[in-house]
């Protein structure tokens, strides 16, 4: 008969699958993250596993242990996670039964391959790529606190799968998979704040493609790197970045567009008008019907599609101060994100797109109207609220901070609703606080 969890960490020990030696391994990752390769970094014995989660603790164990617990479980203090399980938890069963199946299938592949020495069994590569494209079409309706470790466990198994085998056309496959999935990692990394750590998977990502000889995979990681530097204050570097990208060849209009949206953007940091606009005009071109193995065959967060070139286009006309440009393009982003099914929309483009919407009306002085346009934007989840939106209602709340609407009620309200909104994203509540100077600023 099972035994009931006595305390929360062996709740969600059993929710998450983590026997001891998954706990372990994850234990001793996330030391790493926090504290570096030290071997001064706290350490689990499965003696003293089961002592924290069998209820056997008199007293909390180090800060630094402590530390690490609240790292892998961040909703919980420690205080908390070896007090006692929650009594209540209606969706447990579906949610277990999830985990458990997704488990089962993976240890049984593993185990069918625990025989090969030199090689792996190209099914466990099939699976893999099912999972990193998985991963990449899901991507929008994740929370990225749950995405990125989604994809961290993912990288996990492709290094051991990649320790296992000295096939050269096996290697090739996992390293072009690894490649994908930092890039995933570093776009869950970016939504979150963490914007130095995005840029290392984005460049670990980057050297996965050149090591290939896989150009989408390094346009797609320079790309990321150009938005990151003009977030992080640095334009003439992102131009650089989306310049060189475009430069590669080897893929598809999709990456075309995504590249010109970027490199716009860009030179609208700068100041530069003409080139932004140049390049806004690039991105809508009709393509050649080009297609490559990422942005098209994999897709999803590695496509680009026209509702986000719009929502993009429509930020780049703001930073122009083309008021009614940015308005029909986050027109078209709503009416193009309307049109597909619920399952495919993305809430992030939807309400980043009716932000941009509200800060159009704003310079053209309509308040009602932007109030209005908002709606979208507050019934976006806290755990979904991404660095993108978040830059956009900073950036509405420091527009409505001037001097014309002190005293104005409706400008009062809006920016207090910015505030309660932030407060709570991920990029506030979680994210370092060296990355909300670069947010905010």
């Amino acid at each position: 008969m099972r035994t009931e969890p006595k305390t929360l960490l062996a709740w969600l020990c059993d929710r998450d699958k983590l026997p001891y030696r998954r706990f372990e391994e994850r234990f001793t990752e996330y030391g790493v993250r926090l504290f570096g390769n030290s071997p001064n970094n706290p350490t689990c014995g499965e003696t003293q596993f089961r002592r924290w989660t069998g209820g056997k603790l008199v007293t909390l164990p180090g800060p630094a242990t402590c530390q690490i617990l609240e790292a892998m479980w961040p909703e919980y203090t420690a205080t908390e996670l070896f007090g006692p399980p929650p009594q209540d938890d209606p969706q447990a069963p579906a949610y277990d039964l999830e985990e458990r199946v997704r488990m089962t299938a993976e240890e049984a592949l593993e185990g069918a391959d625990a025989t090969a020495s030199a090689s792996i069994s190209d099914n466990t590569i099939d699976e893999l790529r099912d999972q990193v494209t998985t991963l990449a079409q899901g991507y929008h309706l994740a929370p990225p606190a749950q995405a990125y470790e989604t994809g961290d466990r993912l990288r996990l198994a492709i290094e051991r799968q990649r320790d296992r085998t000295q096939i050269p056309v096996q290697q090739q496959d996992l390293m072009i998979l690894n490649g994908q999935t930092a890039a995933l990692l570093s776009v869950a990394a970016f939504d979150l704040g963490y914007f130095p750590s995005a840029r290392s998977f984005a460049r670990t990502a980057a050297v996965f493609g050149e090591t290939t000889r896989f150009t989408p995979l390094q346009a797609y990681a320079d790309g990321t790197l150009a938005y990151i530097a003009y977030y992080t204050g640095n334009p003439t570097e992102a131009v650089a970045k989306a310049t060189r990208a475009l430069s590669y060849g080897g893929f598809g209009d999709v990456a075309h567009r995504r590249l010109q949206a970027i490199k716009a953007r860009a030179h609208a940091h700068l100041g530069d008008v003409v080139s932004a606009r140049r390049a806004i005009q690039l991105s809508a071109e009709e393509g050649r019907d080009r297609r490559d193995d990422l942005h098209d065959a994999v897709g999803g967060e590695f496509a680009f599609s026209l509702e986000r070139l719009a929502m993009s286009t429509s930020t780049t006309a703001l930073l122009i101060g083309d008021a009614a440009q940015a308005e029909a393009d986050a027109r078209r982003a709503l009416e193009l994100v309307g049109q597909r099914p619920q399952e495919q929309q993305s809430a992030h483009v939807q309400a980043s797109a009716a932000a941009d919407l509200a800060h159009a009306r704003l310079l053209a002085d309509d308040v009602d109207g932007a109030a209005e346009a908002m709606a979208p934007v507050w019934a976006v989840p806290a755990d979904k609220r991404k660095t993108g939106i978040v830059v956009r209602t900073a950036r509405i709340g420091g527009h409505l901070a001037r001097p014309e609407y002190h005293g104005a009620q409706v400008p009062k309200m809006l920016r207090e609703q910015i505030e309660d909104f932030n407060r709570v994203s991920p990029p506030h509540r979680i994210g370092p606080p060296v990355a909300l100077l670069a947010i905010e600023g």
